[in-house]
């Protein structure tokens, strides 16, 4: 090898001699490096998008196995006319080309749906199988399994197409006409394949079935919000987040579109503001009325498993009414940045609604002045199902957090616990600690810094933050291992930030 001994033994260098084989000299070794040559079928890739032309008019002549990844190279390539060719002739059940749009593209993603529109001139005399296009941003088989590439060893030639179409959702057979899936994030400024998709199924929407399984909604005018939804039918919707700022009247306006999602499974309700339209005895039954239309939905949503309220100022006082108005139990709660009143409180353990619950937040809820009795019995409640639980914020003291002691220790499937921003002392902390020690699946547990930590007004004081920190945890591994503990302070009063200590000390910048 010629090539290698013209190379100096003391020098560094590096070679390639052909497209394959990448040749290496370092300080006087040698490495070479042989890179796996494309195959025919690639090869045959790269020759038709070279040549719009030939790749169009030979589409119908080429084994329909190869098809998928000649689209993902033309989609990735930004071949629009090929792609418009493939999806006007697609042969499969699904195409789920949302996966591949990663970054947006105006040209690429009009050529699907100009593709689409090809699809459906021709629908009803072909007997083609095309029923789903799939937009939604998700992991989806038919890409590892039509191009071969799942670990590096699947070839689409030994795929049975029965095994794609058993991985389709069971929507994906229901209709005839072809089907619409999508996600949609709607801001108050929609971006152009936004808004250029809702032109088109606007323009076409008695000839599709639209589907949006995903929905969110962040400062949208009302009125912009029930236009989409004569479009997207809202029975059809599964997951929806309403964070729009609208005032409580704007919110019972648009309840009889929530009442027709019977099909959610996932509502997150945030930012939702008093009305000003006035003050008195008149306003304020007129709020009432307002809040009684908008809990009233809540019976509608018959597959409702996870329920979010972030602010909303009228929960207090009407938690009984909302969680006895559901129609299943529910997996999660989370309440977070609001009051709750002691009755609220003590409705949660008589809800057989909240009887089958895994995930529990109450964030930033104030219960510094409230009995906690009432959790303790509801953690007693769900011990054998809850998997997380969240008082972060909440600004519980010492004589309080003892009478969740014994619930705590009977929940065995716990694997995440925080109780940051409270105000605990070294003595209850360790008692605490104690009580955890038959939760032997926790993976991340968050606990504030003891109140010995900090001087009268409110600093930090880093020597005994590092020590009483360390002695906690040293309890802790007396008990169990734990896997991920850390213990935090409040935020810095100068720099916002805090002190943490999990491997070790972690100080604020005030401190370092």
């Amino acid at each position: 090898m010629k090539i290698l001994r013209d190379l100096e033994p003391g020098g560094s260098a590096w070679l390639s001699w052909d497209k394959e084989t990448v040749v290496g000299a370092q300080n006087g070794s040698f490495m070479i490096s042989v890179q796996t040559p494309p195959t025919l079928e690639e090869l045959g890739r790269q020759v038709l998008l070279r040549n719009e032309a030939l790749a169009i008019s030979a589409l119908e002549k080429l084994p329909w196995t190869l098809l998928p990844a000649l689209f993902k190279d033309a989609f990735n390539g930004g071949h629009t006319r090929i792609v418009k060719a493939l999806v006007t002739a697609w042969p499969f059940p699904c195409l789920p080309v949302g996966t591949l749009m990663k970054t947006p593209n105006l040209e690429i993603f009009q050529a699907v749906l100009d593709g689409v529109d090809m699809h459906l001139k021709r629908e009803f005399h072909s007997g083609e199988q095309f029923q789903v296009l799939d937009l939604r941003n998700v992991h989806h088989e038919f890409w590892n399994i039509w191009t071969g590439r799942e670990d590096g060893a699947c070839s689409a030639e030994t795929v049975n197409e029965r095994s794609v179409v058993k991985d389709l959702p069971r929507y994906a057979l229901r209709w005839r006409h072809l089907k619409v899936v999508t996600d949609l994030y709607l801001r108050l400024h929609l971006n152009e394949e936004q808004t250029c998709f809702l032109q088109w199924v606007q323009q076409r929407k008695d000839f599709l079935q639209l589907h949006c399984i995903n929905m969110k909604i962040w400062t949208v005018p009302i009125c912009t919000v029930k236009e989409i939804l004569s479009v997207f039918h809202p029975g059809r919707i599964e997951e929806l987040e309403l964070n729009t700022g609208w005032d409580v009247s704007t919110l019972a306006r648009f309840a009889p579109c929530l009442g027709q999602m019977r099909s959610l499974r996932k509502f997150s309700l945030a930012r939702i503001c008093r009305n000003t339209f006035g003050t008195g005895t008149r306003t304020a039954d007129r709020e009432e009325r307002c809040i009684s239309k908008v809990i009233a939905q809540f019976s509608k949503l018959h597959c409702l498993q996870h329920l979010s309220m972030n602010g909303i100022f009228f929960l207090k006082d009407h938690m009984k009414q909302i969680l006895w108005c559901l129609r299943n139990p529910l997996a999660t709660l989370s309440i977070t940045r609001l009051h709750l009143s002691q009755s609220d409180l003590n409705y949660f353990p008589l809800s057989h609604n909240l009887r089958q619950l895994k995930h529990l937040v109450l964030r930033g809820i104030l219960l510094f002045a409230s009995c906690l009795k009432p959790l303790g019995v509801l953690l007693e409640h769900v011990a054998e199902s809850l998997q997380s639980l969240d008082l972060q914020g909440c600004r519980i003291q010492d004589s309080q957090l003892t009478d969740l002691f014994p619930a705590l220790s009977k929940c065995s499937k716990l694997t995440e616990f925080n109780l940051l921003d409270n105000d605990f002392s070294m003595p209850t902390l360790k008692d605490l600690l104690g009580h955890t020690a038959n939760l032997t699946k926790m993976n991340v547990e968050q606990y504030p810094a003891p109140i010995q930590c900090y001087d009268d007004y409110g600093y930090i004081l880093v020597e005994r933050f590092a020590q009483h920190c360390l002695e906690l945890i040293d309890t802790l591994r007396s008990l169990r291992q734990p896997k991920r503990i850390l213990f935090s302070t409040d935020p810095c009063h100068e720099c916002g930030e805090r002190c943490v200590y999990d491997l070790g000390p972690r100080l604020c910048p005030c401190q370092r």
